[in-house]
């Protein structure tokens, strides 16, 4: 395969991974409520990335360090934030009818 083609593609899916926890990240940056966001599921991802990144590191491929150092930084700040708003604000209780 054409190495100019190999190295857009591997681009294209290094930009898609990276951009992909941005909307959550504004959703709820903005709307201060993380309820609905699965901690163990942000969890797991956060230590996927960790991982991804030291394997980076150790084969010495830099452009696999540099889009897994910006998946962790942006999956770390949505499991943040889920620490920060995961629970939602109490109601109080509906009138009884």
């Amino acid at each position: 395969m054409n190495p100019i083609l190999l190295n857009a593609l591997g681009v294209l899916a290094a930009v898609c991974s990276m951009s992909s926890f941005l909307p959550q990240v504004v959703k709820i940056w903005r709307e201060k409520d993380a309820s609905s966001v699965s901690l163990r599921m942000y969890v797991v991802t956060v230590t996927g990335f960790a991982l991804w990144t030291l394997y980076g590191v150790l084969l010495k491929s830099w452009p696999l360090v540099g889009s897994n150092i910006v998946c962790l930084i942006l999956s770390a700040a949505v499991l943040v934030l889920k620490l920060k708003y995961g629970k939602p604000e109490a109601r109080p209780p509906a009138p009884a009818r």
